[in-house]
């Protein structure tokens, strides 16, 4: 499959959601003009990338040590299957132009096959030859959690089979 990408207007507002016309924002990152300074540039860039659907540029800001997991027609698809929504960047650590990693957490949206989905990742980037390189991330769970067992009482026996009631054990 080749790619298939559409540019962006310079003067439009740049997809990632910085409030930032395109060429003033990722437009020189995804054209080769320029590299991104910071990690929060770069996954920023990345988000417009899969907008605009420009995989080679997704696929080349990977880190070397991992490029190796990511499926090419997958993001393809992924890309130009969706209707993306937005981005919101939620927490960062690191990332500066000096810092050699850096993790950040962030909210997408995007809809696909008539189905509205909020995408939250915690993303980890490295420099890779002094450039900010995408290396792995982590799904971050929103909402409630559904526990499989029932909860432990003060007064249950603690589960650790020590004996002692889990107040005066591990609830301790």
């Amino acid at each position: 499959m080749t790619e298939k990408s559409t540019q962006p207007a310079a003067n439009t507002p740049c997809p990632c959601c910085s409030e930032r016309p395109y060429a003033q924002c990722c437009g020189p990152f995804l054209v080769g003009a320029a590299k991104p300074k910071t990690a929060e540039e770069l996954l920023r860039s990345r988000y417009t990338a899969f907008v605009a659907g420009h995989v080679d540029y997704i696929l080349s800001t990977h880190h070397p040590r991992t490029v190796d997991q990511v499926k090419r027609k997958e993001i393809e698809e992924w890309s130009q299957d969706s209707q993306w929504k937005g981005l919101k960047i939620l927490e960062t650590e690191g990332g500066a132009a000096a810092d050699e990693r850096a993790t950040i957490v962030f909210h997408a949206q995007y809809d696909l096959d008539e189905k509205h989905h909020d995408h939250f990742e915690k993303s980890f980037f490295e420099k890779d030859g002094g450039e900010w390189k995408f290396v792995d991330a982590q799904g971050v769970h929103q909402g409630t959690y559904t526990r499989e067992e029932p909860k432990t009482g003060r007064n249950d026996p603690c589960p650790c089979g020590s004996g002692k009631k889990f107040k005066k054990c591990h609830a301790a």
